[in-house]
Order: C-alpha cells, then sequence, then structure tokens
C-alpha cells in the first residue's frame, strides 16, 4: 500500500505554484499517495502574520524569492495582479471582505483531490495564474486549465455549488496546525513536515531512508 504524504498548498501562494512540478515527480518515483490539501491563504486566514503595513519587508522578499526562485528552476513565476486570487488593496495592506476568486479555486481543489487529481488540477490551474496570463478567470481559459488535468469544470463547479468543500478545508488548517506548522507549501510525510518548495530533496532524502520503494509507475 503506497505511503500517505499530505501537502498543504494554497491558490495564492507562488512556492506552491514551484513545488506542483515535483510532486508529480514524487508519485512517479516513489511508492507514495500525494494528497492536495487545499488551505486557504493567510491573506484570510490571518492577514497580520504576513501583510503588516507597517513591514512591508516580508510581502517584498516573498515576490523578490519567488520569481528568482522560479527563473532558476526554469518555471517562471508572474505575480498575478489581473486577477490576483485575493483581492487586497496593497497600498493599505486591507483584504477585502468579498473574495471571488479564492473561495471557488480552493473548492475546487478540494473536489479535484476527492476524484484524485488534485495535484493535476493544482499544477495546471496554477500555471495558469502565476504563468502571465491576463484575465485568467475569463473565457475559457481555467476551463481549458482543469481539463488539461483531466477533469471538467462545469461538473467540478456544480459539485461545489453546496458541497462541504469549506468544512473540509477548514480541517485541513486544523491538520496543518497538528503537524506543526502554518505556511505552504507543507509536505508531511509519517507525521514530519516538511515546509518550503526547496523541501522537496530532503523529503526525497526522507523517503529513500525510510526504504520507500522507488518506480511503481
Amino acid at each position: 500500500m503506497p505511503e500517505l504524504i499530505d501537502v498543504f498548498w494554497s491558490f495564492r501562494s507562488p512556492y506552491s505554484r514551484l513545488v506542483t512540478p515535483d510532486l508529480l515527480a514524487l508519485r512517479l518515483d516513489y511508492d507514495v499517495d500525494v494528497q492536495l490539501r487545499v488551505v486557504l491563504p493567510l491573506a484570510v486566514r490571518n492577514p497580520g502574520a504576513l501583510f503588516d503595513p507597517a513591514n512591508r519587508k516580508p510581502p517584498r522578499y516573498i515576490a523578490m524569492d519567488s520569481i528568482r526562485r522560479g527563473e532558476m528552476l526554469g518555471r517562471p513565476v508572474v505575480l498575478p495582479a489581473d486577477p490576483d486570487p485575493i483581492v487586497q488593496d496593497f497600498r493599505t495592506m486591507a483584504v477585502a471582505k468579498d473574495q471571488p476568486y479564492i473561495y471557488r479555486l480552493s473548492k475546487l481543489g478540494v473536489e479535484a483531490n476527492r476524484r484524485g487529481r488534485g495535484i493535476e488540477l493544482a499544477d495546471r490551474v496554477a500555471e495558469l495564474i502565476f504563468g502571465g496570463t491576463r484575465g485568467w478567470d475569463k473565457g475559457d481559459l481555467l476551463k481549458g486549465a482543469v481539463a488539461q488535468a483531466g477533469l471538467d469544470l462545469a461538473e467540478l463547479d456544480a459539485a461545489i455549488t453546496d458541497g462541504d468543500h469549506l468544512a473540509e478545508i477548514a480541517r485541513n488548517q486544523e491538520a496543518l496546525d497538528a503537524a506543526g506548522h502554518w505556511g505552504v507549501p507543507t509536505m508531511v510525510f509519517r507525521g514530519e513536515p516538511f515546509f518550503g518548495q526547496d523541501r522537496i530533496e530532503t523529503l526525497r532524502w526522507r523517503l529513500d531512508r525510510a526504504g520507500i520503494a522507488k518506480g511503481r509507475n
């Protein structure tokens, strides 16, 4: 039976976008079941933890570093602004109460994971959002990205309309807290958290040390 790896992941995190190809490779290289555990971004969960108007250094650094990291990995990152998955005024750092994008995206991720295609959807949709596509929410762009993940957007939207997806997202957040971390992406293997896109190699080392079988696919 494959070993379980939970991945706590957000649709606004550029580092989450950068890690998804590595997660797909992880499933090919090891006998593991990688589960997408979508959580809401800090901007919604706890905006003061990152977006303090008196200290703009953390978001500035994340923007600079994620772009640099993407360039190094050959996975270009363009920070989304048209639209940003989170509606936020960066002059004041205020996060709007009305959030038309992030809740839908997050619930779509939950539903995709329930259908066994969570990582695939995260990879395709994150590349769309962080790939410099303007108006990614308009026309058939999102539909096309979802289709690339092997899913149908209309079916997913119908499933999330009256579903319990927000409750699952809340449980994911509780599980992330229980694992001892707060940020994304965080991979958890046998209760041990590995935070950050740059901890994939550390996770691979741990899988090797644990004797996890390789190359099941």
